[in-house]
């Protein structure tokens, strides 16, 4: 039987693995387009917005989802970023919706998620501004301390937490997901999901949402998502990658965030020395809840990262 969630469940995040980002709308901007990047390690899907030719050219962007998230995530922030020079690439991680997954459970190791974002800087010329969303960002940080050259200018944490999930609903969902995976195919649990969430009174979603979010979780690869649950949990202390990092970052995250609490991130960003930035009124997914003031933050922070005297730590 599929597990069932505690009287201590009904919240936002007891969902066989949300917290899950819900975009708005599922329109592309004008510029983008749908395609699959090819790299030395593969193809990997992406959403791609060339830079406005009006504004002064930019360090290109890459932007990483989430845990069951996907590129798609980032659609109301592409505009603007685009519209200020700056090419941006917003991916789905190998294993997740259209990208190809692997069988082999060493694929989706932080050291080879890490590698395959290398591969894809290589092909956007080699170097780029990287943003990582939650587990997204367990997988940039891996990156920027392991790179040896120029490939990541900056970094930016986006709503991604010193270590292990801590907020309750999360850390349930995660091991309700855990506990599904091997016993039960995506569609049984997405359906076992969805009753769950109707249960506890969640609102409708538009027709088109529903089937985008069914799909994207159906085609996720179950490997990705039990090798990735691991890692949210694991209490190993991620800090001490950060204060390696030779290239600026930014900890940016909703007010609202609760997969880990807002004083956690405010904490780690004070250990690593720099300012953390908050988006007032977001939750986890301020890229969805605010993508104007999300889209200003890393404008204003990829502009300083670009002046000669700025501080890496800054």
């Amino acid at each position: 039987m599929l597990p069932r969630p505690s009287h201590r469940s009904h919240q936002r995040h007891a969902g066989y693995g949300d917290p899950v980002s819900v975009p708005r709308s599922l329109d592309l901007p004008a510029g983008a387009r749908r395609t699959m990047v090819e790299t030395k390690r593969g193809a990997f899907a992406a959403l791609e917005v060339p830079a406005a030719t009006d504004a002064p050219p930019r360090t290109p962007a890459l932007l990483v989802p989430g845990y069951t998230g996907s590129k798609e995530d980032f659609l109301a922030v592409l505009a603007p970023l685009a519209a200020a020079g700056h090419a941006v690439t917003a991916i789905d991680l190998r294993g997740q919706y259209e990208t190809p997954g692997s069988d082999d459970p060493h694929a989706y190791e932080l050291e080879e998620l890490a590698a395959d974002l290398l591969a894809l800087i290589d092909v956007m010329g080699g170097a780029a501004h990287l943003v990582g969303h939650s587990f997204g960002g367990f997988v940039a940080r891996t990156v920027a301390a392991a790179q040896t050259g120029t490939a990541v200018r900056s970094l930016t944490l986006l709503d991604s937490g010193p270590g292990q999930v801590t907020g309750e609903g999360t850390r349930l969902s995660l091991a309700m997901l855990a506990a599904a995976l091997p016993e039960h195919d995506m569609e049984t649990i997405w359906l076992a999901k969805r009753a769950i969430e109707h249960e506890r009174g969640d609102p409708e979603l538009p027709a088109d949402i529903e089937a985008f979010l069914h799909e994207r979780f159906v085609r996720t690869h179950p490997l990705s998502l039990s090798v990735a649950a691991e890692q949210l949990g694991d209490p190993v202390d991620r800090v001490a990658v950060l204060l390696r990092l030779q290239v600026p970052l930014l900890v940016l995250y909703g007010s609202g965030e609760d997969v880990w609490a807002p004083s956690e991130l405010a904490a780690m960003a004070h250990e690593v020395a720099v300012v953390g930035q908050v988006i007032e009124g977001a939750g986890h997914s301020p890229a969805v809840d605010d993508p104007d003031a999300t889209a200003a933050a890393l404008l204003s922070f990829w502009a300083r990262t670009e002046d000669a005297a700025v501080s890496p730590r800054r």
